[in-house]
């Protein structure tokens, strides 16, 4: 039995068609579709449609071969052929039974026939004797159909073009994964599996792809990734990190797997990826674990998931957090807010860090899976989640959405009509549903006095509330970072590694607009020794003042840590001012600046006997103080190295 059939028996109540309850009394109609009825259920499509046709010739009013019909229409996905079938029914008898307007809507959602859809499920929920189950399926979909006819009305602005053969191949390419410079970009494409034999049915099979921008803003051809990242198993429904080091995907039924799918692993070094494994507990459970998605530095991963004892229903996103030890914690649904009884997946979590798009049918939408998009709040709870509009939502799912980290530009695959089959596409998003613009900081990490490319822990930390914002490390062959950094706040750069001084540096984008325009900084650290001096950038003070401002916090938590962490490190604090004022007056603001750091990082556990203080009022420029730019680089706070143990 079928699934609409099934439905339409119980919707004559019967537990197999019998003559006395048919809507015909012609015995030769009734016997020509007892024998169409068999061929259906042996699967014979061409002559149950042969045997259906005939039964109509003797009877056109006979309403179960319409019936039937549907079924075997549905079955081939053609939906507009199906709702044909329901609509001679209701021709016939438009009170046969109110479920039929029920399922016709249904398909004619399917097909974006929403004001069709709208009157047939209107009609369903007039009529008294409805079951409950009908009433509250049929008022969702009402809501549905009355949405998408909105949408198609009142249409978003939406232009989307194919990134052309370069990019896209003669198979199916989906699931495209961008990095933060959009230098690099993989997807999933569907081709013919290697070791099928030439006799057999083809069998497709996923592997990645990986194309990088050409100086001239073009792509490159697009080439197989290979090994160790590609097998001769699937692998898909990737994310790449904003920096391009760490990539997060799927892999269904291995022989190491926790469950039907898990999430797999693998980190870039230098040209080279690592063989990829399997992410593990917490993670991967023995349910089904898809669609990652990793934040901008790699540190929080969002995924879906079905079947956990926590489950809202169907698939569910959840959110996981790397430790300082590698490992993940537990992971968390992210609630009501985001999650339905329905399915939500395909997340994607823009770099700045709170605008979340992912794909749900437990929303109001055009039918199917649908784009939505929600944005993180202050409280940690997630917005209610907005529809991306039409016509970037259809009739068809919609997934698998990201947007660069300007945020101007989505990509997604489609099968439209320009495509050869499933295609990457590039479009303009909309401004009301863009993230907050991202910019980055990229360059590479030098021993200062070998000029050797190393390893070092980059942050970058809000300075008003000293969260962490970023947390990653530099590539330890070529050593190369970026660091993405969302708008409208002010940030401290902190770069470290053990036996070197710190490197810290400041990033305010308050009031600034265009972010095309990224920062590249090549940072060179100094080995720990005497006479060493590091102006430390995130130090606050009101003009003329010298109490600590809030923003301080973060660098001098950085300063007490290096102190701790070097227990044999003494360290002379210096105050520096401009040229404004007297040399006298400069000269006390300059030595109680100093003292106030010199304080502060006694009053948190640094010895005393490890620290002196100085002020050199403007008698130590590193700038003219003949412009505005000069005299604020002269404003600082550094300490030198005076001893180490």
């Amino acid at each position: 039995m079928h699934k609409i059939l099934i439905i339409l028996l119980v919707l004559i109540s019967l537990t197999g068609f019998s003559q006395e309850k048919y809507s015909t009394k012609n015995k030769k109609a009734i016997t020509l579709f007892n024998i169409a009825l068999g061929y259906y259920n042996k699967g014979d499509l061409v002559n149950t449609n042969n045997y259906i046709r005939a039964a109509l010739i003797k009877d056109p009013n006979f309403i179960e071969p319409y019936l039937l019909l549907a079924d075997m229409e549905n079955e081939q996905f053609h939906f507009d052929k199906e709702i044909e079938a329901f609509k001679k029914v209701i021709e016939i008898n438009p009170d046969y039974n109110p479920k039929i307007y029920l399922l016709a809507a249904k398909s004619e959602l399917k097909i974006g026939n929403y004001d069709s859809a709208v009157e047939h499920l209107q009609k369903c929920l007039s009529y008294t004797e409805v079951d409950t189950e009908t009433i509250n399926i049929s008022q969702q979909l009402l809501k549905n159909a009355e949405f998408g006819a909105d949408a198609v009305k009142n249409p978003v602005p939406f232009n989307p073009v194919n990134l052309g053969p370069y990019v896209n191949t003669e198979f199916k390419d989906y699931w495209p994964s961008l990095t933060a410079d959009e230098n690099t970009m993989m997807f999933t494409v569907q081709l013919p599996a290697k070791n099928h034999k030439p006799m057999e049915t083809v069998q497709m099979q996923e592997d990645f792809f990986i194309t990088h921008k050409n100086e001239n803003g073009t792509w490159s051809p697009s080439i197989n990734a290979g090994p160790p990242l590609n097998t001769e198993d699937n692998e898909g429904a990737q994310s790449i990190s904003a920096d391009g080091r760490y990539l997060f995907y799927t892999a269904c039924n291995r022989k190491e797997d926790f469950g039907s799918c898990d999430i797999y692993f693998s980190e870039k070094t230098g040209d080279k990826w690592s063989t990829p494994e399997n992410i593990g507990p917490p993670i991967n459970t023995n349910h089904w674990e898809s669609n990652p998605a990793p934040s901008s530095d790699g540190r929080v991963l969002f995924f879906a998931s079905g079947g956990r004892p926590d489950s809202k229903g169907g698939r569910d996103i959840y959110m996981s957090v790397r430790k300082l030890d590698g490992t993940w914690s537990e992971p968390v649904n992210l609630g009501d807010s985001i999650n339905t009884s329905k399915n939500e997946y395909a997340p994607f979590i823009h770099p700045d860090g709170k605008t979340l798009y992912f794909s749900s049918d437990g929303f109001t939408g055009m039918g199917g899976q649908d784009i939505f998009y929600s944005r993180l709040k202050s409280d940690g709870t997630w917005s209610i989640p907005k529809n991306i509009g039409y016509p970037i939502n259809t009739f068809v799912d919609d997934f698998g959405l990201i947007v660069n980290a300007h945020g101007n530009l989505a990509m997604y695959s489609s099968n439209r009509k320009d495509s050869k089959d499933w295609d990457i596409y590039q479009f303009e998003l909309y401004p009301e549903a863009r993230p907050a613009p991202v910019t980055w900081v990229a360059g590479v990490v030098y021993d200062a006095v070998t000029k050797q490319k190393i390893e070092a822990n980059i942050e970058m930390i809000e300075l008003e509330t000293s969260e962490t914002v970023t947390c990653l490390k530099s590539d330890p062959i070529t050593g190369s970072y970026l660091v993405c950094i969302p708008a409208e706040k002010n940030y401290a750069f902190n770069v470290s590694k053990k036996d070197y001084v710190f490197y810290s540096d400041n990033f305010s984008l308050q009031g600034i607009t265009d972010f095309t325009k990224p920062y590249k900084l090549d940072v060179f650290l100094t080995p720990i020794k005497t006479g060493v001096s590091v102006i430390l950038k995130n130090i606050f003070f009101d003009t003329d003042l010298y109490e600590l401002k809030p923003e301080s916090k973060a660098e001098l938590t950085k300063l007490i840590m290096f102190m701790k962490d070097n227990t044999g490190v003494t360290i002379e604090i210096d105050g520096h001012t401009d040229n404004v004022g007297s040399q006298a007056h400069n000269l006390n603001l300059s030595q109680n600046r100093a003292k106030s750091v010199l304080n502060y990082l006694i009053e948190h556990g640094v010895a005393a006997s490890r620290l002196s203080y100085k002020g050199y009022s403007f008698s130590k420029p590193i700038a003219a103080n003949d412009t505005e730019e000069g005299k604020a680089l002269n404003r600082r706070t550094e300490f030198i190295i005076t001893g180490v143990k």
